[in-house]
């Protein structure tokens, strides 16, 4: 019998490897599909006619994209292992600063080196915020926490190329947030393995230096890389 949740999505974006991250913190089984979004599957196109991108996540025949909207809709539809604080007030700052996280700093990595770094220095507000926390979310991972998954990946692209900016002398409390989550097996399982990390890195600069007439990946996939 198929499982009721179907993820859809590629193998080499943070954006897709979070959504799972939460399936996997919530215990939900789901069925993963890969895609080509250079050459897309007909399931995915009938289920996502409107937005056609991934990561898409289907439970019981109905779609939805958007990995911050996915992961509200799972922490509904499961009631166990909350990702999202009970609290009026905790749950909207909650909802801000993920927002936060995918406006100020999921795109700005996408943008040119320069302008990306003047949006990084926007991790100084993260920054306050985990300051005697030991997640954004307080004692365990969260939604924040799921959300700001992208500071690992960009802490792995570092490690590989050697162009760090989460450096320690500048970001130490992130740095410290950093070791915890990479410390947790269900996290290390939505990371790319290792042999397939340079992989990653060659297929993140093809993509960042895609012309405007070619197939631009960043347009079929929420945030695709970077």
């Amino acid at each position: 019998m198929a499982k009721e949740v179907k993820l859809f999505g590629i193998w080499a974006s943070p954006f897709i490897r979070r959504v799972e991250l939460s399936l996997k913190l919530k215990g939900i089984p789901y069925e993963y599909i890969e895609e080509d979004l250079s050459n897309k599957s007909p399931l995915l196109l009938n289920y996502n006619l409107t937005h056609k991108k991934v990561p898409l996540l289907v439970h019981n025949e109905e779609p939805m994209a958007e990995s911050l909207v996915i992961f509200e809709y799972l922490d509904e539809a499961w009631e166990n292992n909350p990702l999202l604080p009970h609290d009026p007030y905790q749950r909207t700052m909650a909802h801000f600063y993920a927002k936060f996280i995918e406006e100020k700093l999921s795109r700005g990595i996408r943008k040119e080196k320069e302008q990306a770094m003047e949006e990084v220095q926007q991790l100084k507000i993260l920054e306050d915020e985990l300051k005697g926390k030991q997640f954004f979310s307080g004692q365990r991972i969260g939604y924040v926490d799921i959300a700001a998954n992208v500071l690992l990946w960009f802490h792995m692209m570092g490690e590989i190329t050697g162009e760090k900016t989460l450096t320690t002398d500048k970001f130490p409390i992130i740095n410290g947030w950093i070791e915890k989550p990479l410390k947790m097996d269900v996290v290390n399982e939505c990371l790319i393995p290792k042999e397939k990390r340079q992989d990653w890195i060659e297929l993140s600069r093809k993509v960042a230096g895609c012309a405007s007439n070619d197939i631009n990946l960043r347009d079929h996939g929420e945030n695709y890389l970077f």
